[in-house]
Order: structure tokens, then sequence, then C-alpha cells
């Protein structure tokens, strides 16, 4: 189920909002100009299916946001706990950073924590299968995948160069709860 967690951004020690109420998720990250919505395929999807059955499956909603946000592309990424490169992949992004574009991931299968900082607040959103969240370009934010990820994800990008991160130079990271 997906949660919401909302710190002041010098206290990690108490979260002034907790909810798993999604109405209630959707207004609090609204209300500070971040996307959540639930998505649904229009196909049932095997495990294991392709890049290609994904994105057509959930291909009207993806579509709607390409033209509504002006995305040029949208992929597949996906991650298990066996996957060798699963301790440095999970520390790329760790780190407090902005992008130049949104940074938007719809959650096939699976969860990660999107922590989001704005507006002297921390801002830890547990997403799942059915979540998309959308982060408006030039907001710190970082991603925590687990040390046991396991996550579908369709990203959507405006630059055809992929994923590009901006490190804020931040420790704030390191101080809030990660997903373990």
């Amino acid at each position: 189920m997906s949660e919401l967690k909302v710190f002041d951004e010098g206290d990690a020690s108490g979260a002034r909002v907790h909810t798993r109420d999604f109405e209630a998720i959707r207004r609090e990250l609204g209300a500070v100009g971040i996307r959540f919505e639930r998505w649904e395929a229009r196909q049932p999807l095997k495990p294991g299916a392709s890049q290609a059955e994904i994105l057509e499956a959930y291909g009207e909603p993806v579509e709607r946001l390409k033209k509504e946000r002006g995305f040029k592309t949208a992929d597949v990424l996906s991650m298990v706990p066996e996957h060798p490169d699963k301790v440095a992949l999970r520390n790329k992004f760790l780190h407090e950073h902005t992008h130049s574009e949104d940074e938007v991931r719809f959650f096939v299968e699976g969860q990660g924590l999107f922590t989001i900082h704005k507006a002297g607040r921390v801002y830890n959103v547990l997403c799942e299968k059915g979540d998309l969240i959308g982060v408006p370009d030039g907001t710190p934010h970082w991603f925590d995948m687990g040390p046991q990820p396991r996550f579908t994800a369709i990203r959507l990008f405006t630059h055809t160069e992929g994923w590009v991160a901006h490190p804020t130079g931040s420790d704030i990271a390191t101080r809030f709860p990660r997903f373990e």
C-alpha cells in the first residue's frame, strides 16, 4: 500500500503527516506541485513481460502524458534482488539531486521510496504497483530502491539522453529514513 510521511526538513525524528490513504497522499503532494496518480493496465501482464508489452498495456496514459508534458521517450526499468549491480545502482540515486526535466515514474510492479525536499519539508513517498509520481524539474529529491530491489517502472523523458542528475551537494538524504 502506498504511504506518505512528511517531515520538517530539520527533524527526521517524527513525521508531521503519516497516511496510506491515496486521496490524502494525492492532495498533500499536489499542494506542493508533485503529481501522484493511479493507473491500471488495459490488459493483463504476464510475469516477465517485455518492455513492448508493458508499454502497450499502459499505452493510453503514457501517450496522454507525452502529449500533456512534452515527453519524447518512454522506457521500462526492472530491478531484482539478484541484479549484480544493485548496490552501485542504489547508491547512484540515494543522494539529493535535481533534473532539468520532470522525473516521472510509474510502478508496474514492486515498490520504491521517492523522497522530495520542498518548501522546508521532506516528503517520503512509498510508491507501489499502480502508482505514478511526477517530480517537477528543479525539485530536490532522491530515490531508494532498497537493499533487495524488486520493481518494474515506466520512465518518461523529455531529453533523449535519459536520466541526468544534478547533485545539490546537500547531505540531507543521509538524515532521513531509507527504504530498508
